[in-house]
């Protein structure tokens, strides 16, 4: 901060897209009693990269999953809970996998008061990402982007308050790089909203940065 420096350490489709929409369905507020993020992914072959990615941090966690309760995080080693999450349209209800690891369990409580964050994943993709013979994505168009598809789904909740969130597009490692360069040209035009190492949600004005991708997704969230 001192030095007027702008860290985003997790800018990509995990990490910088969920966060963004958290904070957009805050609409200004500071404060929820829990935050729910569910990631509805058509299928997920992973690239090297997520393989390399994944590995180091199942190490680092000694294989246990964290998660954001009681606002501090917990890590756990006994089965995730397995349920069913009622998407919007297209997807509809569908078997998830609850406590997921995400980085929405650190990233949303940095600038957010929320003691409750709870990650999901769509259990097909949970499967594909967990088996070593899943192969890496395949183009399905000139542009090079794979035919998956995603939506996410967040709500948040605080007493008898309701606040949703959407995005709904194609290739999440396709819409990685536009959250990226977005953020940069951000910090370059002085378009920062503080200094420091912060998430997305804190950096940027969340509804405004998620409409400037509209080429990329689709978003709603409370106007």
């Amino acid at each position: 901060r001192e030095a007027e420096t702008v860290v985003v350490p997790a800018m990509a489709f995990f990490g910088g897209l969920g966060d963004l929409l958290v904070t957009a369905a805050m609409g200004g507020r500071t404060a929820a009693d829990e935050v729910h993020v569910a990631y509805g992914l058509s299928s997920w072959h992973p690239t090297a990269g997520t393989r390399t990615a994944g590995a180091v941090s199942r190490q680092r966690r000694d294989g246990r999953r964290v998660v954001r309760t009681g606002g501090r995080l917990e890590y756990r080693a006994d089965a995730p809970p397995t349920l069913e999450w009622r998407f919007p349209a297209p997807l509809g209800p569908r078997t998830v996998i609850g406590e997921f690891t995400m980085a929405d369990v650190v990233t949303v409580p940095s600038h957010l008061s929320v003691p409750e964050v709870r990650t999901y994943m769509t259990a097909d993709a949970a499967r594909d990402i967990a088996s070593p013979r899943t192969p890496p994505p395949a183009a399905a168009d000139p542009s090079g982007r794979s035919d998956q598809t995603f939506l996410v789904d967040v709500v948040v909740r605080s007493g008898s308050e309701e606040w949703r969130a959407v995005a709904r597009g194609r290739d999440i490692y396709a819409v990685t790089a536009p959250l990226v360069v977005e953020a940069l040209e951000r910090v370059l035009t002085g378009r920062a909203e503080t200094y420091g190492v912060v998430s997305a949600g804190e950096a940027f004005d969340a509804p405004d940065f998620l409409r400037a991708l509209s080429a990329h997704l689709t978003v709603e969230f409370p106007s």
